[in-house]
């Protein structure tokens, strides 16, 4: 079945990286590209049906120029627009057209958590039937060192799933962030410590059988390298990604129903590489 990849296109500048990462995301993948705008719904229909033309024309031009700027060749493409709420009417898209992947330009208004949940990306990342990828590199960069968080869940589990298959010839580093009770109180006693390594072994032994159980369903598979580390999940995270920032970080979305993840968010209000979240399942 032939993949089919959906870019909402704003027609900003900023979102000019993300365009350019979805030509070549569907050049690579030999994936129909189909391209969104969505009008404001409340302009006059004569006015809509003006605007229509207007936007659908900027949209081939942008995709010429950045065809010539990165010497991609044209994928098959649909460019279209529709009228409605931005985030509702991509999500929809996505339903009807069954595509693999959504993918957005990044936030914005970035270092102000407190404007990431009300945009167009944080609320298609809550309802999206795909994987979305949130786009804020230059595409001229290959995703060749993808990082990935992982624990026992099902978020987790799906979300490897997705980049194992989606990534067979990059580098996957799996990071997992541990904390044991007892650390701070009791860590320099020699029995302790004996105690706790034995610990890390036995989870590490767990996660390495979920890695190889998951590895088993595919044919190719990338390079994996499992790292973990000692704290709260987020700023562990958020440490790798300041010392070591990979080309693109593969998260699963584990916020409630009709909220971002504290992990989420503050990775959407900074991002230090591009983003691909999964849903659950």
């Amino acid at each position: 079945m032939t993949q089919t990849l959906l870019f909402a296109c704003d027609l900003s500048a900023e979102n000019r990286a993300a365009f350019a990462r979805a030509i070549r995301l569907a050049t690579e993948n030999g994936a129909r590209l189909d391209v969104v705008h969505v009008l404001d719904p409340y302009l006059p229909h004569r006015v809509l049906h003006d605007l229509e033309d207007a936007v659908v024309a900027d949209m081939q031009a942008t995709l010429t120029d950045i065809r010539e700027d990165y010497a991609l060749p044209e994928p098959r493409t649909l460019l279209q627009t529709v009228a409605g709420a931005p985030y509702a009417e991509i999500v929809r898209e996505a339903h009807d057209r069954e595509v693999d992947m959504i993918v957005l330009g990044s936030h914005r208004k970035r270092g102000q958590p407190d404007l990431v949940a009300g945009t167009t990306l944080a609320r298609v990342l809550r309802s999206a039937p795909c994987p979305v990828l949130s786009v804020s590199q230059p595409a001229s960069r290959d995703w060749e060192d993808i990082l990935v968080p992982v624990d026992f869940s099902l978020a987790c589990r799906h979300t490897l799933r997705e980049a194992l298959k989606r990534f067979p010839d990059a580098r996957l580093t799996l990071l997992h962030a541990w904390d044991i009770p007892g650390e701070r109180e009791l860590g320099s006693q020699g029995d302790y410590a004996r105690w706790r390594d034995r610990e890390v072994g036995r989870l590490r032994n767990q996660l390495e059988r979920e890695i190889d159980q998951l590895m088993g369903e595919l044919d190719d598979v990338p390079e994996l390298e499992l790292v973990l580390e000692q704290g709260e999940p987020l700023e562990v995270l958020l440490t790798r990604l300041r010392r070591h920032p990979p080309d693109l970080l593969a998260l699963g979305s584990r916020g409630q129903l009709g909220r971002q993840s504290h992990i989420t968010e503050a990775l959407l209000t900074e991002p230090h590489c591009d983003i691909m979240l999964c849903r659950a399942w």
